[in-house]
């Protein structure tokens, strides 16, 4: 299940939804709920067995958790300190990914939930800076993003997935710009998740990793949703 990362800072939010909504617009219950599906066996299958792993923007840590049971030493980074509140023990910290600055690298470090979609370029660079000044040498950096096919044929409906039901609102789309909401219902309970994201085709990605110091990618899912790159 992709689920749309947070909006930028900037962005008004209007969420009908219950329980604590972070800065950036995502609801701490649902997330806390929601089953990690295929994401961290697609993490696991793409580095070396062992490699250390840092999530920037791990919310509940719903990928590292499983990612640590699988033998991964494991690191996440989030704004919310309620997100982080669900990491079970797991080493986490408290920050702006932009803002990040540890004094050590790891083996992979991840950005989930199509982060890499926001609609601001400066955010976009300045999140792949923060993946290269924390990725080691020999490392690889592991990327999920709304595939361009989605960008161009998403539509308003519904689905259910892991016992969460999804309906996609109104798609509005303004040059490489799509705006919609994502309603999550789970056992009686409703989010409401409005956002926008920015269409990244296969040779932007490319050449979006390129400005980062980053290698060209390799697809590690059919639908190119999830990707990897060395540094340069």
């Amino acid at each position: 299940m992709a689920v749309p990362g947070p909006v930028p800072a900037d962005t008004p939010v209007t969420i009908e939804s219950p329980g604590e909504i972070t800065p950036d617009g995502c609801a701490v219950d649902f997330y806390a709920i929601l089953p990690p599906g295929e994401e961290p066996g697609i993490v696991h299958g793409a580095v070396p067995a062992g490699a250390s792993v840092l999530e920037l923007g791990c919310g509940t840590g719903r990928i590292l958790r499983p990612l640590a049971a699988l033998g991964h030493p494991v690191c996440g980074v989030d704004e919310s300190a309620g997100m982080l509140a669900h990491l079970d023990g797991l080493p986490g910290v408290r920050s702006r990914i932009e803002d990040l600055r540890l004094d050590r690298v790891f083996g992979c470090v991840l950005l989930a939930s199509t982060l890499v979609n926001t609609p601001s370029t400066r955010a976009r660079a300045a999140l792949l800076a923060t993946a290269h000044r924390h990725l080691a040498p020999g490392g690889l950096l592991v990327v999920q993003r709304h595939p361009a096919r989605w960008h161009d044929t998403v539509a308003p409906g519904s689905g259910e997935r892991d016992g969460v039901r999804c309906t996609t609102g109104a798609v509005e789309r303004t040059g490489s710009l799509l705006t919609t909401s994502i309603t999550y219902e789970v056992g009686g309970r409703r989010w409401v998740h409005p956002f926008t994201t920015r269409r990244l085709d296969d040779d932007d990605m490319s050449r979006v990793l390129a400005a980062a110091g980053f290698q060209a990618p390799t697809w590690l899912s059919a639908d190119h949703a999830w990707l990897s790159a060395s540094r340069t």
